[in-house]
């Protein structure tokens, strides 16, 4: 009996979240995920920066005694670095089941993005490979840019990653 009432909340949970999106700004641009990959939201902290990772890899923070990878979103897309404020957030995200958090310009607030208002991402050029882009959401005038959570990190990225995570989490005594 007990199973069935955690599955049916666990149905129940994902029915809610479904088709809604974080937003936040990079540049001027509006960017959206899932929320079901956000774990939390936080100011710009301290990140201690680790040697020989890719430049989006800023390094780690530590987040209640739990050593997190942080990646500048920015960055990852290719744009120029810019200097953090007191709007720049850290979304902490399920990532491929690691805990990472995502720099980004500004947290923007939870949107309802029906399926039927995303569209893929249009082919530009033969070169063009929309790699970060999963879909664009349509809301009234706007156009939402919606990540893809699955191929924001390479394989080799998604080990990197691990091993800082680990490496962070050795240090800590």
């Amino acid at each position: 009996m007990k199973e069935t009432e955690n599955q049916m909340v666990t149905e129940v949970m994902e029915d809610t979240l479904q088709n809604k999106y974080l937003t936040f700004r990079i540049g001027e641009e509006d960017y959206a995920f899932e929320i079901h990959y956000v774990t939390e939201i936080i100011g710009i902290q301290s990140i201690t920066v680790l040697p020989d990772l890719p430049p989006f890899i800023k390094g780690v923070i530590n987040l209640r005694g739990k050593v997190i990878p942080v990646i500048d979103i920015r960055l990852r897309f290719g744009m120029a670095e810019r200097e953090y404020d007191e709007r720049t957030c850290i979304v902490v995200v399920n990532l491929q089941n690691m805990i990472v958090g995502l720099i980004v310009d500004l947290v923007k607030e939870v949107v309802d993005i029906p399926e039927n208002q995303i569209d893929l991402p249009p082919a530009v050029s033969k070169n063009y490979e929309a790699r970060f882009v999963k879909g664009l959401g349509k809301m009234d005038r706007e156009v939402k840019i919606i990540v893809n959570m699955d191929t924001l990190l390479k394989d080799d990225e998604t080990s990197l990653i691990e091993e800082t995570s680990v490496m962070g989490d050795d240090a800590i005594v």
